[in-house]
């Protein structure tokens, strides 16, 4: 569980996003405080879905919950918008990444179709061990996990060494829009929330886990403070080593802290390169592993499209809904470049999470709400919690292109016609049945 989960959140986001968060928050300390923050607020998050996966261990996640508490439009479009803008989009950005970390061999690798050539051969390759064997894909995870942190680990001590290097400052960037701190900040946070995503994605397979009422809780809450730390500490090694300016020119593109170091920038370059892949296949094989299990809980409930359900008769795993999600993953990498991706992923994420976050007003009344798990004041962080998303949300439309963000609303649209033909075609197979 555990490597599921710090296998979905470290991926390409400490390797995307640092220079992003440091152009919006204006100053490297900032940035720093920005990913501090930016893990602070999930604390009260991931205490309400601790909560929520222990009272409902099973596949569904969001789904499930908005289904529960009795709101089947709402539990409809949240899988909508998971499928089209969060969930299938973040495995186009990871492999888009994991194909840029390798430009450091090979240039033509960065942004071009080359790279989004290899970019969709990682998916494929992927997609077919999970569409062979769950364990098998589980097991996979744990080597990637490790072999994705050592590096991470060398990279903090080793950053240590240059905290008086003078590039640790709180002096503003020549391209800063405002000197207001709040707002600095706020466009900063915002730009860390696609690495801080993907704690949510264990309870999509909650159903799949060995004693989840007990194990969920400590896998979120345990994890949730070691990959903030672990931010925090990346983020001040990589503005250690790395020149504000320079910093600032990998906005949207792989950085790699260790070409800046003398004597060994070729060699150690190649390394964090190589790390950086490996982290980046390690996230895109928790996201092919566990988010299909979405669609196919709702399109078991007749309010998807069927094949979304079909289940492998000899490998029992959700092959279609794998399968699918891969290929429009692999259509996206086509489409449009990672900055406008992430602010297409960011805004339809936040929004997702508020929904959830509500919903446990409704559930706690429930008679079959019986969690393992109680989230302390559980009201003041259910509240936190949502008004974090919101004004994210709100911070979204600073940090990333308007078109990526728009589109992600134009999406979110059409999910309520769809829903009705949906649940039209399963009220007729009712009466007929």
């Amino acid at each position: 569980m555990i490597s599921i989960i710090v296998g979905t959140v470290i991926g390409s986001g400490v390797f995307i996003t640092v220079p992003i968060v440091a152009r919006e928050a204006g100053s490297p300390m900032l940035a720093v405080l920005a990913w501090f923050i930016g893990g602070l607020i999930w604390v009260p998050q991931i205490l309400i879905l601790a909560e929520l996966g222990s009272a409902y261990p099973e596949e569904g996640f969001g789904y499930l919950y908005l289904k529960k508490a009795g709101s089947k439009p709402l539990a409809f479009l949240y899988v909508w918008t998971v499928f089209w803008t969060s969930d299938t989009p973040s495995i186009t950005i990871i492999t888009l990444s994991a194909s840029s970390a390798l430009a450091y061999f090979y240039p033509p690798l960065d942004s071009t179709i080359q790279g989004k050539l290899l970019a969709a051969l990682i998916i494929i390759l992927l997609t077919m061990v999970h569409y062979r064997d769950v364990r098998q894909g589980g097991n996979l995870q744990i080597f990637l996990t490790l072999a994705k942190i050592s590096p991470l680990i060398l990279l903090i001590i080793w950053g240590m060494f240059y905290y008086d290097s003078g590039n640790l400052t709180f002096v503003m960037h020549r391209g800063t829009s405002t000197t207001n701190l709040f707002t600095l900040l706020v466009a900063g946070v915002a730009a860390t929330t696609w690495s801080y995503a993907g704690f949510p994605n264990i309870l999509y397979m909650a159903g799949e886990i060995k004693e989840p009422t007990k194990n969920l809780p400590r896998a979120l809450i345990g994890s949730v403070f070691g990959i903030m730390l672990a931010y925090v500490l990346l983020a001040l090694a990589t503005s250690a080593i790395i020149p504000q300016s320079d910093l600032l020119g990998f906005s949207g593109k792989f950085v790699n802290p260790f070409q800046y170091l003398p004597g060994f920038a070729k060699i150690a370059g190649g390394f964090l390169a190589i790390a950086a892949f490996i982290s980046m296949i390690g996230a895109t094989n928790a996201c092919i592993m566990v988010q299909p299990r979405i669609e196919y809980a709702i399109a078991k409930d007749g309010m998807f499209f069927s094949i979304f359900s079909k289940v492998h008769p000899q490998y029992r795993t959700p092959y279609w809904s794998i399968m699918l999600q891969s290929g429009l993953a692999i259509m996206l990498l086509f489409i449009g470049n990672i900055e406008e991706l992430l602010g297409y992923f960011t805004l339809s994420y936040l929004l997702q999470n508020a929904l959830v976050y509500m919903v446990i007003f409704i559930l706690k009344r429930r008679d079959d709400y019986s969690p393992t798990y109680h989230a302390p004041y559980w009201k003041f962080m259910a509240i936190v919690s949502i008004i974090v998303q919101l004004y994210l949300a709100y911070g979204t439309f600073i940090a990333y292109p308007l078109g990526g963000v728009l589109a992600t609303i134009v999406l979110i649209g059409t999910g309520l016609p769809v829903y009705f033909y949906f649940d039209k075609i399963k009220s007729k197979a009712e009466i007929n049945s």
